[in-house]
């Protein structure tokens, strides 16, 4: 007995010398000093409920992943990126009055992408018409196709994508699929072999090239990318899985949005398309070169990627500079409400600037402990005056930002962390005032259909909810 004690007590120690090691470790590697103190305190206090998670959870950083990018820049860029590549000069013949050139500018050298002219954009309205898009165009396919999805299924949409692919391959055509490992976690390896097999190539992206990373959770690939012959692309918030087309009761009807691009811009998606192919496989796919500016059309678009592994922050200062360049209007849809500090402050000197600032929401929960922690954003940003409302008929998960009527952004990020600092995302800026229209229409339609919050949701929790809504928060920068 006496030896046992001895041994418990042996463990116990070990178990709090890992929790301060691990505790300093947060303190000197975490982003952002709320993550550090968060980790910092459970850790030391509750080592153990907190080691295995921080293990998982923990760390910030993409170890490897930026070394990584200086070794294969050189090659990446005289291989892959479309010419000429110039941010800081790509800003010419900007549109004066749309947006405001200095944003642009700022955006070009955050992403460090090119702002280009003669494209066009249309919506894409929910899981229906973005799935007819997608697989019409695959079918159309001549040259090569890339397809890149945070989550694929093995259901009746994940079946048509398969066979779209399958038969693509089958006529000669160059066919990519790069899914995320975690996103898509219960995809059978049936379903993967069959591609191969069909002549499809297929691989996961993940964390665990280097050992330091390999048992991370974070650093999810969350975009989602498709483009044919390098002419067309789709960007936006759908996965592949019948949830998207409303085949979930709980969520159903699904509310989000894709777009289809065309013009020059598209050669830049599919170059972070490239990035993290060559990630996940160390080639690189042969591509088309950038295509001519449209005719018919003279739409500004910026394709700006952002991710754990660039020098800035890159989607918190994209919606910072996104919001803070709004004169007259900013309305941003997301899933999930748990911004940063930065984000939360230029919501409020927008509101004071007189700029008519809204947030949709969903009004059902996919993830319990989100959903709760909104809340209280929620809560503190309708009393600072920016207006926040909850989407009624189902589940809301399209990310949207329209700012004045100029311009708007569609994509993959989230009003979060997650996709502020740990997740891969792309987000296309447009710059045109019909297309503003069209969105400030759609979104317009949206909001018709959603009720506005105020303190009256948070008093009327009863208390245990509301004990849960704050202990939620304490989880904000891993949300």
């Amino acid at each position: 007995m006496h030896l046992d004690w001895l041994h418990l007590g042996t463990l116990i120690l070990v178990i709090h010398v890992l929790g301060v090691i691990a505790a300093g470790h947060a303190i000197l590697n975490t982003r952002t000093s709320q993550g550090a103190i968060a980790w910092a305190v459970s850790l030391a206090a509750m080592p153990y409920l907190t080691l295995i998670p921080y293990l998982f959870l923990g760390r910030s950083r993409f170890s490897g992943y930026v070394n990584a990018r200086r070794h294969e820049a050189e090659t990446l860029r005289t291989q892959t990126r479309p010419a000429p590549w110039d941010a800081a000069r790509s800003t010419d013949g900007t549109p004066a009055d749309a947006l405001g050139l200095p944003a642009v500018r700022s955006l070009t050298r955050l992403g460090d992408m090119p702002f280009l002219r003669g494209n066009a954009v249309r919506t894409l309205v929910n899981g229906d018409a973005t799935f007819e898009a997608i697989l019409s165009a695959i079918d159309a396919a001549r040259d090569y196709v890339i397809v890149q999805f945070f989550i694929v299924r093995d259901d009746a949409l994940g079946d048509m994508l398969r066979d779209a692919l399958l038969a693509r391959a089958a006529a000669g055509v160059r066919c990519y699929l790069l899914y995320d490992s975690i996103g898509s976690f219960d995809l059978p390896h049936s379903y993967v072999n069959t591609l191969r097999a069909g002549g499809v190539d297929v691989h996961p992206f993940a964390t665990k090239r280097q050992f330091v990373n390999r048992f991370q959770l974070n650093f999810r690939n969350h975009r989602k990318i498709v483009v044919v012959d390098g002419v067309r692309a789709f960007v936006g918030g759908h996965n592949v899985g019948v949830e998207y087309l409303g085949a979930n009761p709980r969520l159903s009807p699904w509310r989000d949005t894709h777009i289809e691009v065309r013009g020059p811009v598209v050669a830049n998606i599919q170059y972070v398309f490239a990035e993290d192919w060559h990630w996940a496989t160390q080639t690189l796919p042969r591509l088309a070169p950038p295509p001519e500016p449209l005719a018919d059309a003279d739409m500004h678009c910026l394709a700006l990627p952002m991710g754990p592994a660039d020098k800035q922050e890159t989607g918190s200062l994209f919606f910072v500079e996104a919001i803070n360049a709004a004169r007259t209007r900013v309305w941003i849809t997301t899933p999930y409400l748990v911004p940063d500090e930065a984000v939360i402050a230029a919501l409020k000197l927008a509101v004071m600037r007189g700029v008519d600032v809204r947030i949709l929401i969903p009004s059902r929960r996919d993830h319990y402990v989100v959903f709760e922690a909104s809340k209280l954003y929620a809560r503190d940003l309708s009393a600072a005056g920016v207006k926040v409302f909850r989407y009624r008929p189902g589940f809301l998960h399209q990310k949207v930002v329209l700012i004045d009527g100029d311009a708007a952004a569609i994509g993959s990020a989230n009003l979060d962390n997650r996709s502020f600092r740990l997740n891969f995302e792309i987000m296309v800026l447009t710059v045109d005032r019909a297309f503003a229209a069209e969105v400030e229409a759609m979104l317009a339609a949206d909001f018709a259909q959603a009720y506005e919050v105020d303190e009256r949701e948070y008093r009327r929790s009863p208390a245990w909810r509301r004990v849960a809504m704050h202990f939620a928060r304490l989880f904000a920068p891993i949300l």
